[in-house]
């Protein structure tokens, strides 16, 4: 009761709020606009503008062009920033209903080897470029593909603390279905989505752990194979986290969080120089935080932290270098689910499994990440960068073994040891350049990427715990938790996998009629090898070609066509512990790109069609191997859909996050003939989002802002394969919304999640226990963070 009547004041609050956006408080104030150039005469696109001591700000158009309303009458100090280029002061006397126009330019610094390299604008929910780690020189409206960007001014709006909460909201057609504690299993266009760090794939079958977003200067959302691009990615596509790197400007920021089920958060960003004259350059992320669960017992410790250096050892060449490191613990893995006898929502949320004296479940992930850049001229340059990441886990599972027979309830309890270590080292070299022949453009990007995968899992040891009544529930009885056997090391007790891949591509974008026709071709061979401990080496290549369109009516309309190949690892065995065969996908994909007024909001239309070779499904012969159920890799999918994305500031001080996905995925082929037509399991056929936010620059309301948004899903498929599994979930619609306030260096953020209290779930139906299970997200809940810039 209590939390509906604090759902029902939220959002008598936040109506009137809204409401209010139309009400005039303006203040008799002057206007400054202008337009801003680069040091080579360039419009300068995305550029930050903003009047120093107040809330005015802005985001310089496409054009350069820019205007600020109602400044306070007097003498202000204009501040202009744009990543790659040293920060504008200039000095602006303002009368009351005048407009002072002004004509800037900004110079190059050598923070980014005199190269615009735009990373997460704060002040927008929308940016024109993507990163350095995706490796193309062209802007987002010219690349022949659908990218969508999630920016750090998003992220912090909508209190985005790592990538299980909410991120997937922010990009058409991506969903985040049930997994384990601490993983990100994030679906699109019909199949799960790689996992990448600065442009390097660290997917894995257990991983990564799920990144915090104190160490995240944005994300990005690359739709379809993309394989030449970084290494190899999934045929749905793949997620790019971009960690925060020194900026070369001296600035910090800390903040603090408190939330429901006790959650207490803090973290720290320092960016700045170490050298007076600015060739040594610093970054240092950390978090800690501390919360527990609306599920009895359950709990989540963290903490991370993330050093970085960068030294510009020359105008033409930078070495970065970037340690991170990721603790988690928890109740035990697998304590997130629920189990149901006859159907889904038998139980209330609170309910678990597991017990209040189990050991706690710790996950430690440290990665080292080298970088070295150097830039021959304006026209060509070169990266080498490195990384090698470990991932230890020490702890158990629960997975129950079913009910038990003409009993009602009794669950009958058990699990394992679950013991992790995994080593993945990766090497990639890539140059990119540009040169004219005749009339005609060329952008040339070509590499080797090298990765290598040791994981070894520990999940032979198995014990038994008591049965329990679901429906009358007694914990407290476990006299002790299970005690395994860690005498010897991982590798020793643990099975091993392996996957390495060696990949060589080059791309040429050809630029034609003043680059308003680009055609790309493109070509990667890659050569992967898997291994294990029971059936040796399997090795397999392809070359995979790839062909893209893209045609600029003008500067703000583009229509683009890309025809591209994937060829990736199948992780996991058959039932004689066989490596599978690697799958097989081709995209085909149709788009239409606008930026509207001068790139203040953006638009994205994709029709796309994948199928997908090789495809992992149930074993009919052999279905399971005491509890794990064996697969083969003869399926076919086949998927078709629609996509709409628009972000950006569609209105002075209003921006829109809206998206659309229409999904047809089908299996064509498989073990099962009765599931052939069925829906690709995880796959969703209808999802849409909505994420406004409004915020006042002038009047009684100067400082505060309002969000308020909504995910809507229809016809889920469960995630997880089996024989029974072939239903859909009930529809999905969670409603979100905040407050906030910014004055000068102080910012508050209160959000309040899933308002009207719903029960959302995602699971499914196990064939080989005959129960349902699923994962429960929390009711109504809320979170208010305090952020102090230095």
């Amino acid at each position: 009761m209590n939390e509906l009547k604090y759902c029902k004041k939220f959002i008598l609050v936040l109506s009137i709020f809204m409401l209010s956006i139309g009400t005039s408080f303006a203040q008799q104030g002057g206007t400054i606009n202008g337009k801003i150039e680069t040091s080579d005469g360039k419009a300068a696109e995305g550029v930050s503008v903003s009047i120093k001591g107040t809330n005015k700000n802005t985001i310089a158009r496409n054009n350069g062009f820019f205007e600020l309303k109602n400044v306070p009458a007097g003498t202000q100090t204009l501040i202009v920033t744009l990543v790659g280029y040293n920060d504008l002061l200039q000095q602006v006397t303002v009368n009351a209903g005048e407009i002072t126009n002004l004509n800037l330019k900004l110079d190059l610094s050598n923070t980014e080897l005199n190269q615009v390299v735009v990373l997460s604008n704060k002040s927008a929910f929308k940016t024109n470029r993507i990163s350095s780690s995706l490796r193309l020189q062209s802007a987002i409206i010219e690349i022949p593909q659908n990218i969508q960007v999630i920016t750090g001014k998003l992220m912090q709006d909508q209190q985005i603390f790592d990538m299980l909460e909410g991120v997937t909201r922010n990009v058409s057609g991506a969903t985040r279905v049930e997994h384990w504690d601490n993983y990100a299993n994030i679906t699109m266009r019909g199949s799960q989505v790689a996992a990448f760090r600065n442009g390097m794939n660290v997917s894995t079958t257990w991983g990564p752990l799920t990144e915090d977003m104190s160490l995240v200067e944005r994300i990005e959302f690359v739709k379809g194979p993309a394989g030449f691009m970084l290494a190899n990615g999934n045929p749905s596509g793949f997620y790019n986290v971009v960690t925060k790197k020194p900026s070369g400007r001296n600035k910090a920021e800390a903040s603090l969080s408190y939330g429901s089920f006790d959650m207490y958060r803090g973290t720290i960003d320092l960016d700045g120089k170490l050298t007076k004259d600015g060739k040594l350059l610093y970054r240092f992320n950390a978090m800690g935080e501390k919360k527990n669960s609306f599920r009895d017992f359950d709990f989540n410790d963290r903490y991370t932290f993330a050093p970085v250096l960068k030294y510009l050892a020359t105008d033409k060449t930078a070495i970065t270098l970037e340690y991170t490191q990721q603790f988690s613990k928890v109740n035990a893995i697998g304590s997130n689910y629920l189990f149901m006898q006859n159907d889904y929502q038998e139980l209330p949320r609170s309910s678990t499994t597991s017990e209040p004296n189990l050991d706690a479940t710790t996950m430690l992930e440290r990665s080292i990440l080298g970088i070295i850049e150097h830039k021959f001229d304006d026209n060509w340059k070169v990266t080498l960068q490195g990384s090698y990441l470990n991932f230890k886990q020490q702890g158990l599972s629960l997975w129950p073994t079913g009910f038990e027979k003409n009993k009602v309830g009794i669950l009958k309890r058990a699990g394992s040891i679950w013991d992790v270590l995994g080593k993945t080292y990766m090497i990639q070299a890539f140059a990119n350049g540009s040169f004219q022949t005749g009339p005609i453009s060329h952008k040339i990007l070509g590499g080797i990427d090298m990765s290598n995968k040791a994981y070894y899992h520990d999940f032979g040891q198995s014990f038994v715990m008591s049965d329990l009544d679901i429906y009358n529930p007694v914990h407290g009885t476990l006299a002790e938790s299970p005690v395994f056997d860690r005498s010897k090391s991982i590798k020793e007790r643990g099975t091993a996998y392996k996957n390495s891949y060696t990949a060589s591509y080059v791309q040429d974008e050809i630029g034609f009629f003043e680059n308003s026709l680009r055609l790309t071709l493109a070509g990667r061979f890659t050569l992967l090898q898997a291994s294990n401990d029971y059936s040796g080496g399997t090795s397999n290549e392809k070359f995979t070609p790839r062909v893209g369109l893209s045609y600029s009516l003008d500067k703000n309309n583009a229509f683009y066509f890309v025809r591209d190949q994937s060829f990736t690892e199948n992780y996991g065995t058959d039932v004689n512990e066989k490596s599978f065969k690697p799958q097989t996908g081709t995209n085909l994909e149709l788009g239409y790109k606008r930026d509207w007024f001068n790139g203040k909001w953006n638009s994205v239309v994709a029709a796309y069609q994948i199928t997908m070779n090789n495809v992992l499904t149930p074993d009919l012969e052999n279905p399971y191997s005491g509890t794990k159920q064996n697969f083969k890799e003869n399926g076919q999918q086949k998927v078709k859909g629609v996509e709409v994305d628009v972000r950006g500031e569609i209105l002075k001080n209003f921006d829109v996050i809206l998206n659309y996905a229409f999904t047809q995925g089908k299996i064509t082929k498989d073990s099962h003939e009765n599931l052939i037509g069925n829906q690709i399991p995880g796959s969703t056929r209808h999802i849409q989002n909505t994420w406004l936010n409004y915020r006042f620059d002038n009047g009684l309301l100067n400082g505060f802002g309002a969000s308020l948004g909504y995910q809507y899903q229809v016809k889920r498929a469960p995630w997880f394969i089996s024989n029974g599994n072939s239903g859909t979930l009930p529809d999905y619609f969670r409603v979100d919304g905040g407050l906030s306030y910014q004055n000068k260096k102080v910012s508050v953020n209160l959000i309040v999640n899933n308002i009207f209290n719903k029960y959302l779930y995602s699971g499914g139906y196990y064939a080989y226990s005959d129960m349902y299970y699923l994962q429960a997200e929390a009711g109504t809940n809320a979170r208010v963070t305090v952020t102090y810039k230095f």
